[in-house]
């Protein structure tokens, strides 16, 4: 902000004022039959810095007038106001032409009011338009009030300094940026800055920006990199989309990953089918380029899904394949033969094979030199690769459907038919935890860190229902020791929030630290299989062949996709005869809105094109997993479901 006071200015000996603003000096200009702006240079006066009041002294005022392209030459001139300057030189013609048309003496007169106006100070300036405007008739202050809306315009994202109108400009959304765009060349290319739309970037992606509400997926640009570079040997692009990428990068990226997660709200995608094993899908796990999919066939299959091909089957477990883990290097699965074995997924090798569990292994999990593993023997292992010693976490008293570790809090949560989740510290062995809510068996558990806990949507009875405590009331002389109803120790980054399915038809979101459930989520008639999440979604499989995807912020059910029908599906195997086929075939898919259980029954019915309601039997969904475009499902007809939301079928952004 610069103040001028009476003794920045000064006359030439032209007569024309000067005034200095930092350091340049501004003339003031005539503009054709309009006198000279001599006021400029006396926009400031004496009197105006002088109090009223004897004895203070009021502040300098400050100069608007450097901010208007009518008084400083700079601005008046520059290519960002010279389509304002024109229309100021249209409308002076325009007077002017009117003026001609009066007699002599008239032209005279009107030339010397306007002489004297433009040579008044502010003061005398705002007195002649009170009186003016107080002698003015209705039409004619009507008349004013239309002139002045244009008038009073000031673009001041072009005359403040670039790195204000480029915060400025950070502080709208992603709409109304792309307008900002439309208004004039300079503001487009302010608006395509890529400081401002990184910082768009920083705030939407992989997380929900706290003004408009919305998260953008991650799309990790290594392997999305791969995919283009895939699609640009087959097309090639042209050099006006080529230049745009280079100068805008950030804007790319963004509008990127808007596509997807309109895709994403509008329940649009591509669907990708693939058929490769002889018998139901137990497991599968998506990671980037590669899915892998374990079945009762006791094979693992791994498909590339750039081209859609099934590159390898892994033989050597003797019954179904009930889990799988892979985390871009090794490949572990676990059987219900009893055993785990560590592969080398390229070559199709397997490394190792361990054995301990009496029954089967329904889940494992790894961390570095760390394993997990579940059984249906009622035990939780962990075992130390480079040691090569397992212990037994004892406490459940029916199969262990999921174990899942937390690496930053040396934790291990473990889910069981006994309708509890535990949380154990695998460095001193011991149980921290149990959690009990559901009345159904609980398939699957997931540890979550949710940041932004202002806007998590909970039940409003959570906080004085009883019956969700973590409190561990049953005593087994194998169960290690629990420190029943203790505080977890705060220096140590446990998760914040569990989620957990069951086979009571609900999904529960659980606060780790009070133990408690805050939030139930219904909608599946049967029970929930298995459910898999990011920061933003959460995707649900069910026996009742649905698949749901759900706000993980809110809780609301979003939209609601439907497996296979089993008659159907038999009829058409039994006549092709073709269950092992490599080939993916692809449709296009829109999800429903969340119905209820009557009108989806309804809605299938019509769909499959029957009256039956028994022969519209979908095939249970038994396993789900996602990724930032994309999620998955397979189902007990061995069918395997990509669900792809990032094909371009939106309005481009900008």
């Amino acid at each position: 902000m610069v103040m001028v006071s009476s003794g920045d200015v000064s006359e030439d000996s032209a007569g024309i004022g000067r005034k200095r603003f930092g350091v340049d000096e501004v003339e003031s200009v005539d503009d054709l039959s309009v006198p000279s702006r001599k006021r400029q240079a006396l926009s400031v006066l004496d009197d105006t810095n002088k109090s009223t009041v004897p004895g203070t002294v009021s502040p300098p005022a400050f100069n608007f007038n450097r901010f208007c392209y009518r008084h400083d030459p700079d601005i008046q001139h520059s290519l960002t106001h010279t389509s304002c300057y024109k229309q100021d030189l249209k409308r002076v013609k325009k007077i002017n032409d009117r003026i001609s048309k009066l007699p002599i003496q008239e032209q005279s007169e009107i030339h010397h009011i306007i002489s004297k106006f433009n040579n008044s100070n502010d003061r005398l300036r705002t007195l002649i338009l009170d009186g003016l405007l107080n002698s003015c008739c209705f039409p004619q202050l009507s008349y004013v009030s239309s002139e002045l809306k244009d008038m009073i315009k000031i673009d001041f994202i072009s005359i403040l300094p670039q790195e204000l109108s480029l915060k400025i400009l950070s502080y709208l959304d992603c709409q109304s940026l792309c307008q900002a765009t439309k208004v004039c060349r300079r503001w487009k290319v302010l608006a395509d800055d890529d400081r401002v739309w990184y910082h768009m970037c920083q705030q939407h992606i992989d997380r929900k920006c706290p003004n408009c509400g919305w998260g953008l997926p991650l799309l990790h640009m290594k392997n999305r990199a791969k995919a283009i570079k895939g699609k640009q040997q087959k097309q090639v692009e042209e050099d006006s989309q080529e230049a745009e990428k280079q100068m805008n990068p950030w804007k790319i990226i963004y509008r990127d990953r808007f596509k997807v997660e309109l895709n994403w709200r509008k329940g649009k995608c591509m669907v990708k089918e693939f058929k490769g094993h002889m018998d139901g899908i137990l497991s599968m796990k998506f990671n980037f380029r590669f899915l892998f999919t374990g079945s009762y066939d006791g094979t693992v299959a791994i498909w590339d899904l750039f081209t859609g091909k099934l590159i390898r089957r892994l033989n050597g477990h003797q019954d179904g394949v009930k889990t799988l883990f892979f985390d871009g290097q090794k490949l572990i699965t676990g059987s219900l033969d009893k055993t785990i074995r560590v592969w080398n997924y390229m070559t199709g090798e397997c490394i190792s094979t361990y054995r301990g569990h009496t029954n089967s292994v329904m889940s494992v999990d790894s961390f570095k030199k760390i394993i997990v593993s579940g059984s249906a023997d009622k035990t939780v292992k962990v075992w130390h690769v480079e040691s090569r010693t397992c212990y037994t976490l004892r406490g459940h008293s029916e199969w262990v459907n999921c174990v899942k570790l937390h690496p930053k809090s040396f934790c291990c949560f473990s889910c069981s038919d006994d309708t509890t989740i535990r949380m154990w510290d695998i460095r001193t062995n011991t149980c921290l935890k149990v959690f009990t809510g559901h009345v159904g068996q609980v398939q699957k558990v997931i540890p979550l860190t949710i940041l932004d806990i202002e806007n998590l949507v909970m039940d409003s009875n959570s906080a004085d229902d009883e019956t969700v405590t973590g409190v561990d009331e049953s005593v087994n002389e194998e169960t290690p020791p629990l420190v029943v109803g203790s505080q977890l120790d705060g220096t140590i980054p446990y998760p914040t929030h569990l989620l957990s399915c069951s086979l009571d038809n609900t999904i529960k979101l659980w606060e780790v630290k009070s133990g408690k459930c805050i939030r139930t989520q219904f909608g599946h008639v049967e029970g929930v299989w298995d459910i898999a999440a990011d920061n933003f979604r959460i995707v649900s499989g069910s026996h009742d062949g649905s698949i749901k995807i759900w706000d993980l912020q809110s809780g609301r059910c979003m939209h609601t996709f439907h497996g296979k029908n089993l008659q159907k599906e038999g009829m058409v195997a039994s006549s092709s005869g073709d269950v092992g086929g490599e080939n993916p075939t692809t449709t296009t898919a829109e999800g429903t809105t969340p119905a209820s259980p009557a009108t989806a029954a309804q809605t299938t019915t019509t769909t499959n094109g029957t009256s039956n309601t028994a022969a519209a039997k979908i095939s249970p969904i038994a396993c789900v997993d996602i990724g930032d475009s994309e999620f998955f499902s397979g189902d007990e007809l061995g069918y395997v479901k990509m669900y792809k939301f990032d094909y371009d079928d939106n309005p481009q952004l900008g």
